[in-house]
C-alpha cells in the first residue's frame, strides 16, 4: 500500500507523461475552456433573455471579476503566510 505522498507523486508522473504525449494541448483543453466560458454566460443570463452582444459583454465582466477576486485572495494569502513566517509585509 502506498502513502499519500507516494500516490501524489505517482499521479504527477502520470500527468507529466500524459502531457508529454499530447500533440495539441489547446485541443485537449478546449472542452474545459468552453465549459468555463459558458458558465459565465449562464451566470449573467440564466434565462437567455439578453442579446448575444450584451450577454458576451456581461460574461466578460463577470469573468474579469472572478479572476480579480482570485488574485485578491491569493495576495491576501501570501501576505498572511509571509507574516506567519516572520516577514514584515
Amino acid at each position: 500500500m502506498s502513502t499519500p505522498t507516494e500516490r501524489t507523486l505517482q499521479a504527477k508522473i502520470a500527468a507529466h507523461e500524459s502531457w508529454s504525449r499530447t500533440p495539441d494541448r489547446a485541443a485537449r483543453t478546449a472542452k474545459a475552456r468552453d465549459a468555463l466560458l459558458s458558465k459565465f454566460d449562464r451566470l449573467v443570463d440564466p434565462d437567455g433573455l439578453l442579446s448575444p452582444e450584451e450577454r458576451a459583454y456581461r460574461a466578460e465582466q463577470a469573468r474579469k471579476a472572478h479572476y480579480t477576486r482570485l488574485a485578491l485572495k491569493s495576495a491576501q494569502a501570501r501576505r498572511r503566510r509571509t507574516r506567519a513566517e516572520g516577514g514584515d509585509l
